[in-house]
């Protein structure tokens, strides 16, 4: 079966407007933006790396393996790195947020950051 990115593209820009139509609608009804909006946000980001490095992870190659390596070590210290400023910041109250919202936060940065980090390294490598 032969894919390309242009599905990856499209579930981007369909996650894009999603996220767009939800900041509108709340700015309209004068509320805060949900913060679902963050993972919806993550999952736009999470397509367009997808469409750009799809022909570079067709190939399962040395290389692509490496970049998928390289990605989830640096996904992974960037984790430690939120845990430990998400704990700082709720102990000396510089975050007040709930926990819905803190792992809706989480859970988008965690998303986006190895994603991009895989579009970097195969920027290096």
């Amino acid at each position: 079966m032969h894919y390309s990115r242009i599905p990856f593209f499209i579930l981007g820009m369909l996650f894009l407007m999603m996220a767009g139509f939800l900041i509108l609608a709340s700015i309209k009804a004068n509320t805060a933006p949900s913060t679902m909006i963050f993972i919806q946000l993550a999952m736009a980001i999470m397509s367009f790396c997808l469409s750009y490095l799809y022909p570079q992870f067709k190939q399962k190659d040395e290389r692509m393996k490496l970049i998928r390596q390289k990605g989830m070590f640096a996904s992974f210290v960037a984790m430690l790195i939120y845990l430990i400023v998400f704990n700082m910041g709720t102990q000396f109250d510089f975050i007040i947020l709930t926990a819905n919202e803190m792992l809706h936060l989480l859970s988008a940065l965690l998303i986006s950051t190895l994603f991009i980090s895989f579009v970097i390294y195969s920027k290096i490598y």
